[in-house]
């Protein structure tokens, strides 16, 4: 497999607001992305086909007023839109939802394919070559893939070119796939971390509400901040301009390396969203 020179710029973001107040469960806020671009500095915007939003996201854009250069637009292909022609249809369709002529990252959703007659592998690996003519044609500055293992990356790299930029996957206190995330260091694919408040559940656990008193900060801000120093590029979710202030209020402050340690022992494997273990 190839590895470019791109990951180097990727690993900007992990310096970079993040925004995914968008969701197919937690519902969509105009106001929340335009406050957030506005007056939170937020430049990283993560989206998908998969939460119904991506046209409400071009009115955001443009009534907030940043420069379409200036931002960093993650969208995601969902499996009803996996296969080689199907892809590259999907991806036009979003840059044309988003208003955009082009997209800063595009995944691959999900590793189960779920079409009939062919294996999860032949389909990702059909799916991955158009994803990799859409990066070299410019279309997607960077291409890369999300909820994937170890399994299905391996995979990947004897069935394809070009290394996947960015692997998105839960990650918090509880989820800390650290196997995972060392694979990926070790081939220059960035790790991102959803999740990182475990969907609000690492926010009452008593060691997360015991550390927020000694720095002085809600526990959602340790979650992100201890997420931010284990070198994970976060992506907190909120459609609440005030959440999303607070999740940007955390490059103030370092958390201990003891502390960091007792957060990382907190680590149980419970998955919050979806778990691709059983998928093959």
């Amino acid at each position: 497999m190839v590895v470019d020179d791109n990951d180097e710029y990727l690993m900007q973001l992990s310096l970079t607001q993040s925004l995914h107040s968008t969701s197919h469960r937690g519902g969509y806020c105009h106001g929340a992305v335009v406050h957030a671009l506005q007056k939170c500095g937020v430049r990283h915007i993560d989206t998908a086909k998969r939460y119904g939003c991506e046209h409400l996201l071009q009115r955001a854009i443009r009534e907030s007023g940043v420069k379409r250069e200036d931002l960093w637009i993650t969208t995601k292909l969902w499996h009803s839109d996996y296969g080689y022609d199907n892809t590259k249809k999907a991806c036009l369709e979003s840059c044309e939802r988003l208003g955009v002529e082009y997209l800063d990252l595009y995944l691959i959703h999900w590793p189960d394919a779920q079409v009939p007659g062919k294996s999860n592998r032949e389909v990702r690996a059909e799916t991955w070559r158009a994803m990799e003519e859409l990066y070299e044609k410019g279309l997607c500055k960077s291409i890369g893939v999300s909820n994937f293992l170890i399994s299905h990356l391996e995979q990947l790299k004897e069935d394809c070119v070009i290394t996947p930029h960015v692997n998105q996957v839960e990650y918090h206190p509880f989820q800390r796939p650290q196997e995972l995330v060392d694979y990926c260091r070790s081939r220059n694919i960035v790790f991102e971390g959803y999740c990182p408040l475990a969907k609000g559940e690492a926010l009452t656990h008593p060691t997360v509400i015991q550390l927020a008193k000694k720095y002085g900060r809600t526990p959602a801000q340790i979650c992100i901040r201890w997420s931010i120093q284990n070198g994970i590029v976060t992506i907190p979710k909120s459609t609440k301009a005030e959440r999303i202030e607070e999740n940007c209020k955390v490059f103030d402050f370092t958390i201990t390396e003891d502390d960091v340690e007792i957060l990382n022992g907190m680590h149980d494997g419970r998955h919050v969203s979806w778990d691709p273990s059983f998928i093959v």
